[in-house]
């Protein structure tokens, strides 16, 4: 389930799933992020030939939930497994026992990275096609 709308602005497309790479996230969208708890992950990695070069918490999928704004009482727009790695844009980082929820407080573009790293980015775009008033384009 993904209905967020997609950032063709730089034509990313991501080749081994055939989607967009890159998502719109709207000023008010709310990520729910399920991180995996250390006894889950310590026994996934067990199985794992020799990857230590990579921390536990980036190199194992979590879930990621996406609602378009916290306060509408709506389905989230989407849900992603993997893990978000950075927010580069004015948002409030709440953290919790099952992991953090990130409150935008601008819009914003999800991108994608590899199979299950997401980030969270200033948009070079909005969907209208204006370009965003931001002097550092991405």
């Amino acid at each position: 389930m993904n209905h967020l709308v997609p950032a063709d602005d730089e034509g990313g497309v991501d080749s081994s799933a055939n989607e967009p790479a890159r998502w719109y996230l709207p000023q008010h969208a709310h990520i729910v992020v399920y991180e995996r708890d250390q006894g889950a992950l310590s026994a996934a990695t067990d199985d794992d030939t020799g990857s230590d070069t990579a921390s536990a918490d980036s190199s194992e999928r979590g879930l990621l939930t996406i609602y378009d704004c916290g306060a509408a009482q709506k389905p989230p727009s989407a849900q992603l497994l993997g893990t978000l790695e950075s927010v580069e844009v004015r948002a409030e980082i709440d953290r919790n026992p099952t992991g953090r929820v990130v409150s935008l407080r601008e819009p914003s573009v999800l991108e994608r990275h590899g199979n299950d790293q997401f980030r969270v980015v200033k948009p070079t775009a909005v969907p209208d096609g204006s370009v965003d008033g931001v002097s550092d384009k991405r």
